[in-house]
C-alpha cells in the first residue's frame, strides 16, 4: 500500500515496468488532480494506459496499465450505506474523518458523497471488504456498507458569480474567493494552500489566466471565466464558476 507521500512518477514507472516484463495489467491507487496532471505528463491515456475513476467524471482516478489493447481491467467498486440523518446530520468531513480514523492511505479510496439519505464510496475489490467490515460508524452514527451493482455518478450543479478586483494577480483573486485580506490571500499561495490547474502556486504575483482552475484548500473549487468589464474607478469585474456538489435547489 503507497504512503500519502510519495513521488507519483518513480511509482508509476515501476508499475508500467511491471506490466510490460510480465504482460499483465498493473493499477496505482486513486490519485488526486495534482497527481493526475503530473502522471498524464509523462503517461498520456491510451489504448494501454486508462486513467479510471469508477465513473465517468470521477475527480480522484487510478492509472492502469493494461496487458494489450484488448484488457478491459478495472478493481474499481462502488460501496453504499444507507443513513438516517433525522436526528444526526453527517457532512462530507465527517465521513472523511471516519475513513481516516481506520488509518488507511489516502489512495486506497476515490471519490465519496452524500446523496438521497445515503454515502457513496468507490475503491478498489480489495479495500470493499475492509471498508464494509471497519466502518461501522461515522460522527456516532450506526453506518452498514456493502457492495454496490451501480455505479453511481456525483451530480455537481454550477454557480457563477463576479467579483471586482484591483489586479487579476493571483493574490487578488485568492482574498475575494477566500475572502481575505490580499495579504492573507498571499500567505495562503507561500503556504502552498492554492492551486492553479491542479498544479501548486508558487508566486502571488502570477496572473490568472481564463477558463484557469482554481482550488484553494478549505474554500473550493473555482473556473475563471475572464474579465467581463471595468468599473468607473477602473476596477476588474471577473467572472467564475463555482461546481457545487448536489442537484440545484430551486427557489
Amino acid at each position: 500500500m503507497m504512503t500519502d507521500r510519495y513521488d507519483v512518477i518513480p511509482h508509476l514507472k515501476d508499475l508500467r515496468s511491471q506490466s510490460e516484463r510480465k504482460y499483465m495489467h498493473t493499477e496505482s491507487g486513486f490519485l488526486n488532480e495534482e497527481e493526475q496532471a503530473r502522471a498524464e505528463s509523462v503517461f498520456p491515456e491510451s489504448v494501454l494506459v486508462r486513467y479510471d475513476g469508477g465513473y465517468p467524471g470521477a475527480v480522484k482516478k487510478k492509472v492502469i496499465f493494461l496487458r494489450d489493447e484488448e484488457d478491459d481491467f478495472s478493481d474499481i467498486v462502488c460501496i453504499t450505506a444507507e443513513i438516517d440523518q433525522r436526528f444526526r446530520a453527517i457532512g462530507h468531513r465527517d465521513v472523511l474523518g471516519a475513513i481516516m480514523s481506520l488509518q488507511v492511505d489516502r489512495h486506497s479510496f476515490g471519490d465519496f458523497w452524500l446523496e438521497d439519505e445515503r454515502i457513496i464510496l468507490y475503491t478498489s475489490q480489495q479495500m470493499a471488504r475492509f471498508f464494509c467490515d471497519n466502518l461501522l460508524r461515522i460522527a456516532n452514527l450506526p453506518v452498514s456498507f456493502e457492495v454496490s451493482a451501480d455505479h453511481p455518478v456525483q451530480v455537481f450543479h454550477t454557480r457563477e458569480f463576479e467579483v471586482t478586483l484591483s489586479s487579476e494577480r493571483m493574490d487578488a483573486i485568492v482574498a475575494a474567493l477566500a475572502h481575505v485580506s490580499r495579504a492573507k490571500g498571499a500567505q495562503m499561495i507561500r503556504e502552498g494552500r492554492v492551486q492553479r490547474n491542479h498544479r501548486p502556486l508558487v508566486k502571488p504575483d502570477e496572473v490568472c489566466d481564463n477558463d484557469c482552475t482554481i482550488s484553494i484548500r478549505g474554500t473550493g473549487r473555482f473556473r475563471c471565466l475572464g474579465a467581463v468589464r471595468r468599473t468607473k474607478k477602473d476596477r476588474i469585474v471577473v467572472r467564475f464558476a463555482q461546481d457545487i456538489q448536489g442537484k440545484e435547489r430551486s427557489g
